[in-house]
């Protein structure tokens, strides 16, 4: 296709290809199909001295091939990939290596039908293309991306990114139309009214002059079949029925010769390519494919299917073609397959796809058709699809117990158990577990076992965990089920680090989670620093949890589990919400608000409750996010939870001055789970909060092991203690140290001190907490205080609660004295970039050098 009214584009492309060697970037080029995505690239790329060129094609398969582009784009770079191509990680890594010094543009067409795992390596490579001399382009139909499409996170990345760039290529003007039409005769404003000014549209209807205007641009299309024998039209149709192209391996199966071949290229629809024998455009193949009489498409696809099976194809593919032939039993085998090797690349939405589609044929016998059910149910799980994966369950649970399967019910009602528990389901998790454990010789009764196990974890028992790791550990080595054992250890060293008070265990629980994460253990490995993320936070070990969290959410975006990713967001939105970095904590409470699965977003709906109330926007759904949190908690029937929820209603209360009926619970729910091991911080919280609203202080405990007066009363966290015996100085510097500012600053002012007191308030307006210090201001008037100021415009001191997490990581990095290029090598950005994010820092913060940063670092929490 003639490149037409693509000037400017065409320098964009072009400027970007000259500069990489200092400057790499990441340009999107989208358009409707025939929009001249495809053209535009060739002619920046083609005769150009600046970089190499490496290609990967996304195919229009049912359910795209895992990796498939990436593959291409290594193998034109002369990476030897195997048939398990590894984690999307991994694989990046190993592109950017392959890439090194050499200025590279790297091609990605086409990627309205990318995989996941794809996409997850573009991310990976779209974080460091400012620091590699590398140009990374990819084609795309805009109108093919909705709001969920799997392509959504790396576009995001490129509106973000400096290095980042789109081209929108719109329809062809009448001008520009006129002029691809020249010398024909036709009428330059009829073509724009048939084709909407679409450049491939155009560009065949001018080739066919001495046709009448086509009705159809499908006739333009087929106009260059008309010449071709009934032998040669049929290698079009075959060809036509490959998305992906035909590999030339498969032409002699196929009996395509190369003088057919040379025949076929006159027609100007076909192109070759390192992958083989395909159409030049989309639309040209779909325009061909359409032709095919109807009962033909079938027998097309059988051949290819043949062909392909002598060469041991990709099971993604097999799986596409034995389903156009009509093949469900061969359907079946590949889907099966296919779901199996997503799974182990860690695709598990592709595994979700082609387990649906090996359900979709018919004739499976009843057991068959049920195990598939349990995988799908599981894969649909760890996608966070629960609600289909409860159907899925139900289905496979309805089928055994007519085939009256014991091993099959067991499996089912343990994975229901699961399903139902991250669903904040927790009493209908406990029956299904029940009913899994009446069938003590099947093979899910483990699972099932290690499931109970999770849930009295939870619960904070410590003596039902400790059973639950015999048990489990005897069950997998009696099995030799490794990863059951590995599970076990996880759930009961972690019962260590919450109930136990055991702070060596959280090194060894590491290992155990590095562990099972390098045998591809993903739901186990994830549940373990899941629970270890949650316990550090709940500890207020912040720098931990932080560090901990920059390795296992990648992980969980590695391996495909937003079942997990949601879980460890909601844990990092609590961690921001804890250390006062109120914006970041917000971030990350919308990304599970907006579709997280149900046990996720406890915190989520707390912090956004929370953080309106502290700013006196309580108008702004936060009545409503802590009402869900509620529900969330009685469902749930945690301790932690519980009692989280309930502090919140209690600061609620203090804020606005107002009485809530659910506190009249409060004291009860403190004399039920007040003494179980793990819930002291929790229940200082809780603790301190009533006293705030005038409630007696409860009797408690100091962590420190001091004397108390009743010998039944909980253990509270050392700083809640100290507030509570009215140590209220001593308690702001412990809070201080620990990293929690909104803490220290409502213990100061309960100080004794008049002036410390006073400064407190100006702590809580710095953090735009200005419904907490006007009725901190209220409490020091009753207290008698002659001088308390009253609410200022705007405060001047600096802290970090309006920052997005992206200034967080710059800040931090400003505060350990890095310079502008050492920052920009290290989140991987440009030094320009870091420049503009710095300013925005000093700006928010309110100082004025960098200095001023470093030297209030830890004031600040930064280090």
């Amino acid at each position: 296709m003639e490149l037409v009214e693509r000037e400017p584009q065409l320098e964009h492309l072009r400027a970007a290809l000259e500069r990489s060697r200092t400057q790499g970037c990441l340009v999107a080029v989208s358009g409707e199909a025939g929009a001249g995505k495809s053209t535009l690239v060739r002619a920046a790329t083609t005769g150009q001295e600046w970089t190499r060129v490496a290609r990967g094609l996304c195919d229009p398969l049912e359910t795209p091939r895992p990796l498939g582009p990436v593959r291409d784009l290594l193998a034109d770079l002369g990476v030897r990939v195997g048939a398990d191509p590894g984690a999307p990680v991994p694989l990046a890594e190993r592109l950017l290596e392959a890439v090194g010094g050499e200025p590279t543009t790297l091609v990605v067409e086409d990627a309205q039908w990318v995989d996941e795992a794809s996409v997850e390596v573009l991310r990976f490579v779209a974080r460091r293309v400012e620091t590699v001399p590398l140009v990374v382009l990819v084609t795309y139909r805009d109108g093919e991306i909705g709001p969920d499409h799997v392509l959504r996170p790396l576009l995001g990345d490129v509106a973000r990114l400096d290095a980042g760039s789109t081209i929108a290529l719109k329809g062809l003007s009448i001008g520009a139309i006129r002029t691809v039409l020249e010398g024909t005769g036709i009428d330059a404003a009829s073509v724009l009214a048939l084709t909407g000014g679409n450049p491939f549209f155009v560009t065949e209807i001018a080739r066919h002059p001495a046709e009448a205007l086509p009705a159809s641009v499908r006739d333009a299309v087929l106009a260059s079949t008309s010449a071709v024998g009934a032998a040669d039209l049929e290698v079009l149709q075959v060809i036509a029925s490959a998305p992906d192209g035909l590999d030339d391996r498969l032409l002699p199966a196929l009996a395509i010769d190369v003088p057919q071949l040379r025949r076929l290229e006159a027609t100007g629809l076909l192109t070759r390519s390192r992958r083989g024998v395909g159409y030049r455009h989309e639309l040209a193949r779909r325009a061909v494919e359409d032709s095919i009489p109807a009962g033909v498409a079938p027998r097309l696809h059988a051949r290819i299917l043949e062909a392909l099976e002598s060469v041991g194809a990709d099971p993604a593919v097999l799986a596409h073609h034995a389903h156009a032939a009509g093949d469900h039993e061969r359907t079946r085998e590949y889907a099966d397959r296919a779901a199996a090797e997503a799974t182990l690349a860690g695709s598990h939405r592709e595994a979700v796809a082609f387990l649906e589609l090996a359900l979709a044929v018919p004739g499976s016998d009843q057991a068959h058709r049920a195990a598939l059910l349990e995988r799908l149910s599981f894969q649909q799980y760890m996608v966070s699809r629960l609600p289909e994966a409860v159907e899925s369950i139900s289905e496979a649970t309805r089928l055994w117990a007519e085939a009256r399967d014991d091993d099959g019910l067991a499996a089912a009602h343990s994975r229901r158990a699961l399903i139902e528990y991250y669903s904040a389901r927790r009493s209908a998790a406990e029956r299904h577990i029940a009913l899994a454990l009446d069938h003590r010789d099947a093979p899910a009764y483990g699972a099932a076992r290690s499931l109970e196990m999770l849930l009295a974890f939870r619960r904070n028992d410590a003596e039902a965990t400790a059973q639950g790791r015999t048990v489990t550990r005897s069950l997998a080595r009696e099995r030799s089920d490794d990863e059951l054992l590995v599970r076990s250890e996880i759930l009961g060293t972690a019962g260590d680090v919450l109930m136990g008070d055991d702070l060596a265990a959280r090194d060894r629980l590491l290992t155990l989670v590095h562990d099972a994460a390098a045998r591809l253990f993903d739901e186990t490995a994830s549940t373990g620093w899941s629970q270890l993320a949650a316990i550090d936070v709940e500890q207020r070990r912040f720098r931990d949890a932080e560090s901990l969290l920059e390795q296992s959410l990648p992980f969980t975006v590695d391996r495909d589990i937003p079942i997990c990713e949601q879980w460890q967001t909601g844990v990092r939105s609590r961690l921001q919400f804890e250390r006062g970095r109120w914006e970041a904590g917000l971030e990350d409470a919308r990304t599970v608000l907006d579709g997280g699965a149900p046990i996720a977003s406890l915190w989520p709906h707390l912090v956004a409750g929370l953080v309106a109330l502290r700013r006196g926007e309580a108008d702004r759904g936060a009545d409503d996010h802590l009402q869900h949190a509620w529900q969330l908690a009685e469902q749930m029937g945690e301790p932690l939870a519980r009692l989280a929820v309930m502090a919140a209603c209690a600061e609620r209360a203090w804020l606005l001055d107002l009485p809530d009926p659910r506190l009249a619970g409060a004291r009860a729910l403190l004399h039920e789970v007040g003494g179980l091991p793990g819930v002291q911080w929790s229940t200082g919280r809780l603790a301190v909060w009533l006293s705030r609203l005038g409630d007696a202080a409860p009797e408690v405990l100091p962590r420190n092991g001091e004397a108390r007066h009743d010998a039944s009363a909980p253990e509270v966290a050392e700083p809640c203690a100290l507030e509570l015996a009215g140590r209220f100085d001593e308690a702001a510097q412990h809070w201080r140290a620990l990293g929690a500012p909104y803490e220290a600053a409502l213990a100061r002012v309960g100080s004794p001190d008049e002036q410390v007191a006073v400064a407190a308030l100006g702590d809580l307006e710095a953090m735009g907490a200005w419904a907490a210090a006007d009725r901190a201001r209220g409490v020091l008037r009753e207290r008698g205080l002659s001088r308390v100021p009253a609410r200022r415009r705007a405060t001047t001191v600096a802290n970090p609660s309006g920052l997005t997490s992206r200034q967080l990581d710059v800040a931090r990095l400003v505060a350990l004295g890095l310079t502008n290029a050492e920052l920009a090598q290290k989140l991987y950005i440009s030094p320009r970039t870091a420049d503009h994010h710095v300013s925005a820092v000093l700006t928010k913060l309110g100082l004025g050098t960098r200095r001023e940063v470093v030297r209030r670092a830890s004031e600040l929490g930064l280090v």
